[in-house]
């Protein structure tokens, strides 16, 4: 099988190229990286990132890392297999999927995975929970779902009336968001942002991956 993901199931980064892999209805090898034998800190898993992080996706000779840039290439590569997760055929809509999903890495991302790591992975690792950070971070997210609620009172999904790679990359940490913190309020206090949650994560490729993100170790 020429398509291979090297990672944890479990892990937001990587759960997004296996749900970009789902959409595009694409058959892929899974290769489970043991972190607790810190495979990742040594080769041959250094060969293929130097930093030693997760996702990992292998096409053939072509070797990426960084999940935003993996699911990009496999947009871009396979744009006629499965869903058209960057609008080609619409060069105002695939503009909008570019500004949101920048608008997912710098605003929604950082506060959500701060407050993940603080409450669930962090406990993991036998880390105390800085009640401070998540307060803090609970008070930045609420700012930026005020304008997705405003943006999704005008648009189905957040790039425009069609399901893309910008509405993708926020699937697995709400999931985390509103399983183990106490911020599911945040999402179901709004209207639009709970229906259009109720709708993404509703997707048969979301409700495949989600098996894998598992609330323990």
């Amino acid at each position: 099988m020429a398509l291979k993901v090297h990672g944890l199931a479990k892990s937001m980064p990587v759960s997004c190229v296996m749900l970009c892999l789902a959409e595009k209805e694409l058959d892929f090898e899974f290769v489970h990286v043991n972190f607790s034998k810190g495979e990742h800190k040594s080769h041959p898993f250094l060969s293929k990132n130097p930093f030693g992080k997760i996702p990992v996706f292998e096409d053939g000779p072509i070797t990426l890392f960084e999940s935003r840039a993996i699911t990009g290439y496999i947009a871009h590569k396979y744009k006629d297999i499965g869903t058209d997760l960057f609008r080609h055929g619409n060069i105002q809509e695939a503009a909008m999927v570019g500004v949101w999903m920048e608008v997912e890495s710098q605003h929604f991302s950082p506060p959500t995975t701060a407050i993940i790591y603080e409450m669930f992975v962090g406990p993991i690792f036998g880390h105390t929970i800085d009640q401070s950070v998540v307060n803090m971070n609970i008070e930045k997210l609420d700012k930026v779902l005020d304008v997705y609620e405003a943006r999704l009172s005008t648009s189905k999904y957040l790039a425009c009336d069609s399901f893309s790679l910008a509405d993708l990359h926020h699937l697995p940490n709400i999931y985390y968001l509103m399983k183990i913190t106490p911020c599911a309020d945040l999402i179901n206090s709004r209207a639009h942002v709970k229906a259009w949650w109720e709708d993404i994560s509703a997707r048969p490729s979301f409700v495949k991956v989600a098996q894998g993100l598992t609330l323990g170790e």
